[in-house]
């Protein structure tokens, strides 16, 4: 794995730590605490801005063709056969909501956000960190 993919990928996953261990149990938790809510989103947009990185530097490492936006980078994984169509499906949707947080597009679904910061986020982001992981040992 080159330099900066790894690097990338543990910032990523020490993201997901910090994410873990402010993460509160219920929903009830996270929407009263105000300051926790306003962590847990800032970690959301953290970990999914570390995850649309390490897809461009892969895109790069590998002449792929570069996407005009960052959601098109999981199309191209996945057309490459990097990640499963499935997880780039649901990292355009991360990437979405991310958006939705960062930029106050519309109504936040606080629910919908803890249910991602709670179990989805960790599921997809460690899917994505095997599959750029198992995909740089095959190019060994």
């Amino acid at each position: 794995m080159s330099g900066r993919i790894k690097n990338k990928v543990e910032e990523l996953e020490r993201c997901m730590e910090e994410l873990a261990r402010i993460r509160p149990d219920t929903f009830d938790q996270y929407e009263l605490d105000v300051k926790t809510k306003a962590a847990c989103e800032r970690y959301f947009e953290k970990v999914v801005e570390n995850i649309v990185d390490i897809g461009f530097l892969v895109i790069k490492a590998e002449n792929l063709p570069t996407p005009e936006e960052d959601k098109e980078a999981f199309s191209i994984l996945d057309r490459a056969s990097i990640i499963e169509p499935v997880l780039a499906k649901r990292l355009k949707e991360a990437k979405g909501m991310r958006n939705i947080i960062a930029h106050q597009y519309g109504e936040v679904d606080d629910e919908l956000v803890f249910a991602a910061v709670k179990e989805e986020l960790k599921h997809d982001a460690q899917a994505f960190i095997l599959a750029i992981r198992k995909f740089m040992e095959k190019e060994k």
